[in-house]
């Protein structure tokens, strides 16, 4: 990406001060990423999407460049990033709803977003959303949710990782090492494993337990769109947007790549994406 077309600044909400950027041009849409991940891990893809839209991408509270004011970390709510996440709209698009794009976490947020705000969003494209709560067996998915918490109080980060890595079918790449990359991408991987255990103690347990308000969503399930990577299907983080589509009585659309599917393939999927957003 290049940096001398983005802007870069902080926005102020109860408890925190949020890091985002802004580049492109036309109607806005925001990125929310998933678990521990921040603004920069839409790099891949904001270049076709910046010719599109208005792309803004943020880091979360309490990771990267959004500090808490809290001195320590507290446990994320989804409720808490979602009303974030409402703020920046109010901000970046004052006047008329965005589009949304969350991958993993951020499709969660995006939900709640949608299902709590939904004059605020024009459409939603939610990926692979880990609601482990509203699997038929969702008990058995959270006591895997709670192994891995486990694993990772009492054999840290590395063995809590690589079983929650099998759990899910290996549908997620390892991050490569900084060394190898470009100084902006470097930087990213950095924040991320900086990011990882706060993720693994105060995010994992409490948005794989998340259910939506089905009933909401019901009510503007035109404006979501359900999607998961063709090369998850048949692993578990396929499997909550599958029901939720079956739920709502919607498609449920595959995009290229696994769970960071823009990631694994990002050309592939960013077009895509702007196909199924619709983008003027």
């Amino acid at each position: 990406m290049n940096d001398e077309r983005m802007i870069m600044t902080m926005l102020s909400v109860s408890g925190a001060r949020l890091y985002y950027e802004v580049s492109g041009g036309g109607p806005v849409l925001l990125m929310l990423p998933g678990g521990g991940g921040d603004a920069a891990v839409f790099d891949v893809v904001a270049g076709p999407l910046a010719e599109h839209f208005t792309l803004v991408t943020l880091d979360p509270r309490g990771y990267s460049r959004s500090r808490l004011d809290s001195p320590v970390p507290v446990d994320q709510r989804v409720d808490v990033q979602s009303d974030d996440a409402r703020r920046l709209l109010d901000v970046v698009s004052p006047d008329r709803p965005a589009y949304l794009f969350g991958g993993s976490s951020g499709a969660i947020v995006g939900l709640d977003l949608l299902a709590r705000h939904p004059s605020r969003v024009r459409r939603l494209v939610a990926h692979e959303p880990p609601c482990f709560a509203l699997l038929p067996d969702a008990a058995a998915q959270l006591a895997f949710v709670e192994e891995v918490y486990e694993l990772f109080r009492t054999q840290g980060l590395a063995a809590a990782s690589a079983r929650f890595v099998a759990g899910i079918g290996g549908t997620m790449k390892a991050m490569p090492d900084p060394a190898s990359l470009p100084p902006r991408a470097a930087e990213m991987i950095t924040r991320l494993m900086d990011n990882a255990p706060i993720m693994m103690e105060h995010e994992l347990r409490q948005f794989t337990s998340y259910v939506p308000d089905l009933a909401a969503l019901g009510q503007v399930s035109d404006r979501l769109v359900l999607a998961a990577g063709r090369e998850t299907r048949g692993h578990l983080p396929y499997r909550p947007a599958a029901v939720l589509a079956e739920r709502l009585g919607t498609e449920l659309v595959e995009f290229p790549g696994a769970h960071s599917g823009f990631t694994d393939a990002p050309d592939d999927f960013a077009k895509q994406l702007i196909e199924v957003l619709g983008a003027p």
